[in-house]
């Protein structure tokens, strides 16, 4: 009888022992489970596709997940957002900018009086500043106005134009305006704006007028276009020329073998690199084509032709009633270094007759590779030139 139950006495002690225990231990995830954040399955190395296949399905069940696990996980490996940015919620991402001048003081909202529709860039040196000015005395405050100084020289423009303290000066020296618009004016930059001017320094513009120059491009739907030059002054090619009593050519005769159907550069689909003017869109092709290291731009117009829809020939023009003159004035030559006897203007014309040939046959060859690519055969018309 003792021996019964000192058993009963052992056996209930051990069901204690194991009651407690288990107690113990469900009181000990519960705690454990309260003291890891629900973002944790975020920061583990679990593959980022398993992390957003969880949410989607969390997303789309009735029985999901707190919703602000749901956003942030979701929102933290977005695909559609810009690549680098996939870590941000989207309404954070501010993709394109401006050259929009702030205040450094106040609220921000109220910085902007006036946003300017039109960019008018221009690459200088000091000693054309009173063409710059006259330039600038053409366009309206609907643009911002860049100078792009080779010289180096800045601060004399802010002593001497009371419009050159709103102006956006860049100043590196020894650089064509090839060479900065490939830098400064990416498409995500300049997106703000819906017209580009990108000139050099040395033309006559007492016949032209900026506001209505895009009224003109608007009207005929021009992508890329530039102002007629004046027939008494010289021209280099017979489409760049100005016609009287016409607003606007797109084609003109040049030499026989030159000219195909349909038209191409340099009788149709064609403006020269010294007046510029593109539409954003048009821009934004044209960006990508121009070359980091060809800076002086020769042969690119002959290939714009191709960042503008079908017929080009419709979409690319020069603007008769809204004309300037070209007064070839070779300061930036005068930029290069004398080499093997050469004068510094030589040295600069010969690397911009090499950069066109290396143009020409890197267009040539990006094309046939990738005809190539495709397994079917290049076009025959496709050449940068005539």
């Amino acid at each position: 009888m003792g021996i019964l139950s000192r058993s009963s006495s052992r056996r209930s002690e051990e069901s204690m022992k194991l009651l407690t225990t288990a107690l113990f231990a469900i009181a000990f995830g519960i705690l454990l489970g309260l003291s890891f954040p629900s973002l944790w399955i975020t920061q583990t190395s679990l593959p980022r596709n398993l992390l957003r296949s969880i949410a989607i399905s969390h997303r789309n069940s009735e029985t999901a997940t707190p919703p602000k696990a749901i956003d942030i996980t979701t929102k933290i490996w977005e695909p559609s957002n810009p690549r680098g940015a996939e870590r941000l919620p989207p309404g954070i991402i501010a993709s394109e900018s401006d050259f929009y001048l702030r205040r450094l003081w106040g609220n921000p909202d109220e910085d902007l009086k006036k946003q300017p529709r039109y960019l008018a860039t221009f690459t200088v040196g000091y000693n054309q500043r009173h063409n710059i000015d006259a330039y600038v005395n053409k366009f309206s405050d609907n643009f911002t106005i860049v100078l792009f100084h080779y010289d180096g020289r800045t601060s004399e423009w802010n002593d001497e134009f009371e419009w050159s303290k709103n102006a956006i000066h860049i100043s590196v020296k020894k650089q064509t305006k090839w060479w900065y618009a490939k830098r400064f004016l990416h498409p995500d930059i300049v997106a703000q704006y819906d017209y580009i001017f990108i000139w050099d320094e040395d033309l006559g513009v007492d016949h032209f007028n900026a506001e209505e120059y895009v009224r003109i491009v608007k009207k005929h739907g021009l992508e890329i276009s530039q102002p007629g030059l004046d027939p008494e002054r010289g021209f280099n090619w017979q489409i760049t020329k100005r016609r009287e009593h016409s607003e606007v050519h797109k084609e003109t005769d040049e030499k026989l073998d030159w000219c195909s159907h349909p038209p191409r550069p340099p009788c149709a689909g064609f403006v020269e690199i010294m007046a510029p003017v593109f539409s954003k869109n048009a821009w934004r092709c044209v960006w990508y084509m121009i070359q980091n290291d060809l800076v002086h731009g020769w042969g690119l117009d002959f290939a714009l032709r191709r960042c503008v829809e079908e017929p080009a020939y419709e979409k690319i023009g020069i603007v008769d009633s809204q004309w300037i003159v070209h007064q070839f004035i070779p300061s930036l030559g005068n930029e290069g270094n004398s080499e093997n006897g050469k004068a510094p203007w030589q040295g600069v014309r010969d690397r911009c007759q090499m950069e066109w040939k290396l143009f020409e046959k890197r267009v040539e060859n990006a094309e046939k590779d990738y005809f190539k690519s495709l397994q079917v055969e290049s076009p025959s018309n496709s050449t940068t030139s005539r």
